[in-house]
């Protein structure tokens, strides 16, 4: 195979898949020096430690979510970043927050900054949305699930971020009360979300 054309079929595996990981180069049997040779050649850019974009990529606000999917593929976006992307809250969190399963192996990750937190049975595995962002399949969880998770998880993010997100999913039409009670149940926090829920509406 010429350079040339291993080039090419890296920057069209990029094309397609948004960002590149170097082993993602080992099915398509591609020595992973072309990577360094084009990124030197400044035809692919790299965007974190093993993270390659071509230069004209469209980068998004969403950035640092879609470099969390890349690199913990099995974990879901979820709390404060998930209230993010959904636009319930006013907070910036420097931090990705991916849920991961209860059993799972703690992914060893430098960049971007995560947060992870544990998860278990229908509270991992329900209310997951799929996005495609920058080329990057991304798992979020939806609108009234993530309401739910930051009553459940209260203690990490504050009561009146999880008040905020209540108030602003019913608001928004992002959710109904049905929904948020179904996955207040789910999550084991029906008793904590009733009255606030009650007082919302």
């Amino acid at each position: 195979m010429k350079k040339s054309t291993v080039a090419e079929q890296i920057l069209n595996i990029i094309k397609v898949k948004g960002v590149l990981r170097p082993r993602e180069l080992d099915a398509y049997g591609i020595p992973r020096e072309y990577l360094r040779r084009l990124h030197e050649r400044g035809r692919i850019v790299r965007v974190g430690r093993g993270l390659y974009v071509l230069p004209d990529a469209e980068v998004t606000e969403y950035h640092t979510i879609t470099q969390a999917a890349k690199r913990v593929p099995h974990g879901i976006i979820c709390l404060l970043s998930a209230l993010q992307f959904h636009g319930l809250t006013t907070q910036m969190p420097f931090e990705v927050w991916m849920a991961i399963e209860s059993k799972a192996r703690q992914p060893k990750v430098d960049q971007p900054v995560m947060r992870f937190v544990r998860f278990s049975g229908a509270a991992y595995e329900e209310g997951i949305e799929q996005h495609t962002i920058e080329g990057v399949q991304v798992k979020v969880y939806n609108p009234p699930k993530t309401v739910a998770d930051c009553f459940k998880f209260r203690n990490k993010i504050g009561l009146d971020v999880a008040l905020e997100a209540l108030r602003d999913c019913l608001r928004q039409k992002k959710c109904t009360a049905d929904s948020l009670w179904k996955y207040a149940r789910i999550c084991r926090v029906a008793n904590v979300v009733k009255p606030y829920l009650e007082a919302t509406l």
